[in-house]
């Protein structure tokens, strides 16, 4: 058997003791929010607002570092991988209790596990797909696995398959398991993370009290988390969540647009923190061979879509649009945070002699292209405008066409489309996911581009239960010198969180994946 345990972080560091002093204990942090949480359950959390949030009620297994990478123990404090990959036996942590003070057990384990695996629960069960039972142990849970699966410890440690109380769940009102998640978004409800649910107004304002029974040690010996309450108020409009901020109505904000970091940089009161993460800007290329109307497609032949690429200076986008706090993607089918990333340097750095010679062999030249952007987005329109240039001078005529985002998504799945603006925030600690959206057809057409590489599909299904880390990262690195040759997306850039913090906030962190950590945040008076 292949052991992989986790040693339990026990004790405090000598640097914890030194640094005690500075960690200071008690009081409210309010944190102004773009929008609400609607349903905080660690199955049924489908938007960002929610699922970026999930973490703070609910622990999970094994955790995730700063880096969005590392993992690290949870409420396991180990695991064991079997040398096939088919068993994973999972230790519990020694006397871990929900907020109410009940023990976490076994039992608990196996009830949410089995939650985020079942397919009619919650959009995240096929995260799971490959695991066939879970049985409980005197000291944990096993996982008995269809077939190896080199994610599964990465999902160990991902929002879905956080630790529900059971008991809870049983008594709670509701005909199904979705009214009884939703009739446990309530104050009261005995939950495993840092904080508890005090109280909320839909659309206007929750508040997150301490756990008192939190297993968690911080710097100063004591259990986290150091705050008494997390307060959040609801402001949609970016221009008042700052003025709040700066008036010391509120301690933090989030979604700071890029066009004010440098002005809050210089303010000696805020902390202006850019945060990486896993988001990166991007479009997808229609890369079908014809139009959904029939008509023949200009970029049908990659070098028509490169062509298209190197006549896009990214640099100025970063500039133009992100005020300088983004960069040029370095990977074609992640973000530079992202396990597996291969960083082969900016793709398709700007030459508008090369687009301009690729665009005339491939008989891109004089052709008309149809952008479809964001109604009333501001960075879309920057976008553009700068494309419209940029193409122009390699003998594209370009327009636009502005769409809601439902319409947007209906265009992606249908094929009616030239070139669309997108995004993407990975959910998980693992490239699986967005190679699995970006690349690998029969997901979703390789994010509805409609290109589909044979070999790309395969290394990816191959490495979905490859377990040698070096075979599998030769896999990913391989998939990423085809997409990026292919060129079915305007590979553009990655950008930051950017949230503004008083200047006496400290250890607040927003991870690559979005999450809001609030644990280790401290207020210094």
């Amino acid at each position: 058997m292949k052991t992989l345990l986790i040693a339990a972080l026990a004790g405090v560091s000598m640097l914890a003791i030194n640094s005690a002093q500075a960690v200071e204990r008690g009081g409210t942090l309010t944190f102004a929010r773009y929008d609400d949480s609607n349903l905080v359950d660690p199955v049924y959390a489908d938007r960002n607002p929610d699922i970026w949030m999930v973490t703070n009620l609910y622990d999970t297994l094994l955790r995730t570092k700063a880096d969005g990478k590392t993992i690290v123990p949870g409420l396991a404090s180990g695991y064991e991988v079997s040398a096939d990959g088919k068993t994973i036996s999972i230790t519990l942590r020694d006397g871990i209790k929900f907020s109410d003070g009940s023990p976490i057990t076994a039992a608990d384990v196996k009830f949410s596990l089995e939650r985020a695996v079942n397919p009619d629960f919650g959009p995240w069960s096929g995260l799971l797909g490959s695991v066939e039972s879970i049985t409980e142990t005197k000291k944990g849970v096993t996982l008995s696995m269809k077939n190896p699966d080199p994610t599964i410890i990465s999902i160990l440690a991902t929002f879905n398959t956080a630790i529900v109380s059971k008991a809870a769940f049983e008594a709670a009102p509701g005909a199904n398991d979705q009214e009884k998640a939703t009739a446990l978004f309530a104050p009261g409800t005995p939950v495993s993370g840092p904080f508890t649910l005090k109280d909320r107004t839909r659309g206007s304002t929750m508040t997150f009290s301490a756990n008192p029974h939190y297993w968690r040690q911080g710097e100063d010996g004591k259990p986290l988390p150091y705050l008494d309450e997390v307060s959040f108020v609801v402001i949609p409009d970016d221009a008042t969540r700052i003025l709040k901020l700066q008036a010391g109505e509120v301690n933090g904000a989030e979604f700071v647009p890029f066009s004010r970091v440098a002005e809050l940089k210089a303010d000696p009161a805020i902390n202006m923190e850019l945060y990486p993460s896993t988001r990166i800007i991007y479009s997808p290329i229609n890369s079908r061979e014809t139009r959904a109307d029939g008509s023949p497609n200009p970029m049908a032949t990659k070098e028509a879509r490169q062509a298209l690429n190197y006549a896009i200076n990214k640099d100025a986008l970063v500039q133009l649009i992100t005020h300088g706090t983004g960069k040029s993607m370095t990977s074609p089918l992640m973000a530079s945070t992202t396990q597996l990333a291969h960083d082969g340097g900016p793709l398709y750095p700007y030459d508008p002699a090369k687009a301009k010679e690729l665009a005339k062999s491939s008989g891109l030249e004089g052709a008309e292209i149809t952008l479809t952007t964001l109604a009333g987005s501001s960075d879309d329109a920057t976008l553009f405008a700068a494309i419209q240039q940029m193409w122009g001078a390699i003998g594209v005529n370009v327009k636009v066409e502005q769409v809601d985002n439902p319409t947007r998504g209906a265009k992606n799945r249908s094929g009616e489309f030239d070139v669309h603006t997108y995004g993407w925030v990975n959910d998980v600690n693992d490239p699986a996911q967005v190679a699995g959206w970006l690349g690998y057809y029969p997901t979703r057409k390789a994010v509805g581009t409609g290109w589909n590489n044979a070999e790309f599909n395969a290394l990816f299904e191959t490495s979905n239960t490859e377990i040698d880390p070096e075979k599998r990262s030769e896999q990913y690195k391989r998939m990423q010198e085809i997409y990026a040759d292919a060129a079915p997306l305007l590979f553009l850039y990655e950008t930051p969180f950017a949230v503004a913090l008083s200047a006496n906030v400290n250890g607040y962190l927003q991870t690559p994946l979005g999450n809001n950590e609030f644990s280790s945040a401290w207020i210094a008076k």
